[in-house]
């Protein structure tokens, strides 16, 4: 297990639950993990992985970044499983650019002066067969960051069936409870 990111994840975390500690409750199973054995940053941990994602604004602060993905049938923020090198951001980093072709992302001011992602959500996956997968759990950091230019999106068709720029009004009527909740935590900050 890479113990500097465990660290890195754990001292983010703690940092986190200052900002919004009513989250703490939520974030019970992902402190177990980070503390236990078990490497929680391997997409073969079925009791849970780390996965990273990135809410990416268009320059001008007023579209947000979507994928639809492939296997979930959702619109979301890009992300993916963490993979190295490097801390979690620039894992979400490298999910966005992989997704969408966006590149150039830089981190929004906002975690920059606070150390700590926009969001951590944890929610069960659905069994995938077709990647030999059952039922598991993911631990979603997400970061918010800003796009430096809307260049052309080029979805990677393995992962996603198309990448868009939505108006961040239109979060508000969306149904999935994690578009929700980066809807409401962006109308506090913006």
């Amino acid at each position: 297990m890479n113990l500097s990111l465990q660290q890195h994840a754990q001292t983010l975390l703690s940092r986190y639950l200052q900002v919004f500690p009513d989250e703490t409750p939520a974030m019970a199973h992902l402190q177990q993990q980070l503390q236990g054995p078990a490497d929680c940053f391997v997409r073969s941990n079925m009791d849970g992985h780390v996965t990273c994602s990135a809410a990416v604004l268009s320059p001008d602060l007023s579209q947000v970044l979507l994928i639809h993905h492939k296997f979930l049938d959702k619109w979301l923020p890009p992300g993916g499983h963490y993979e190295e090198p490097g801390d979690l951001w620039a894992s979400a980093v490298r999910e966005v650019e992989e997704e969408t072709g966006v590149s150039g992302l830089t981190l929004h001011p906002w975690c920059v002066e606070n150390r700590v992602p926009l969001d951590i959500d944890t929610h069960a996956v659905p069994a995938n067969p077709a990647k030999g997968e059952g039922e598991h759990w993911h631990h979603d950091v997400r970061f918010l960051a800003v796009a430096n230019s809307l260049s052309k999106l080029v979805p990677q068709a393995a992962e996603v069936l198309g990448a868009r720029w939505a108006p961040l009004d239109e979060l508000k009527y969306a149904q999935d409870r994690r578009l929700q909740t980066l809807a409401r935590k962006l109308r506090t900050l913006l």
